[in-house]
């Protein structure tokens, strides 16, 4: 089987992108990162796969007129770059379907929650408000809903009376970097078979 070539779009910090950088660099992670993109010019995900060697672009929501006009751009870069599996680390775009069946099957979510609960891009608010004792974080499958993907793998922590959304946060994002490049190295592997809402992990021997 071929190596795996990602593409990473982030729109901020990019610890989850660094967490698969590493990774690789590990032997844990059996691809190569082609290209980071993110749609903010000051994201320090594009300073992190700079350092590490990995084209970094940075396109820009504002610069267009319209979702699909940026998602051409996203689309065009991906695929000039060979890329085989999108990878979204904190990228705070909504995808529409548009680009979403352009890479059908092929692209994959970190979400800092337990889903389907807290979906959103305010998870940990969320989760604190509703007073829940668990929570944790998902990685998925993207398909045209939001965060409504087939679960691939999921990560808990527990909820502590005196968390904030920080140390919550901080918490989840722990386990988003063990999580993460292990359901993208099972991806590379081939064991990652969908049938319908769920996702079968195969024994390395199938």
């Amino acid at each position: 089987m071929s190596k795996q070539v990602l593409g990473v779009l982030c729109s901020g910090r990019g610890t989850d992108l660094q967490s698969i950088i590493d990774a690789i660099g590990r032997g844990e992670v059996d691809a190569t990162i082609a290209v980071v993109l993110t749609d903010k010019p000051g994201a320090y995900a594009l300073t992190r796969a700079k350092e590490a060697g990995v084209k970094a672009v940075c396109i820009d929501r504002k610069q267009f007129d319209g979702r699909q006009p940026f998602e051409e751009a996203l689309i065009a870069a991906l695929d000039e770059a060979g890329v085989t599996l999108v990878v979204l680390a904190g990228f705070m775009r909504i995808l529409t379907p548009y680009f979403v069946r352009h890479y059908a099957g092929r692209i994959m979510n970190i979400h800092p929650a337990l889903l389907p609960s807290f979906p959103g891009a305010h998870a940990h608010r969320d989760v604190l408000a509703y007073g829940v004792k668990v929570s944790g974080c998902t990685v998925h499958f993207v398909d045209e809903g939001t965060d409504s993907g087939p679960i691939i793998l999921q990560a808990a922590v527990p909820v502590l009376d005196d968390d904030t959304e920080e140390t919550l946060g901080a918490r989840v994002l722990e386990q988003e970097h063990i999580i993460y490049p292990k359901a993208i190295q099972l991806y590379c592997e081939g064991r990652l078979k969908v049938e319908g809402r769920h996702v079968r992990i195969l024994s390395a021997k199938q």
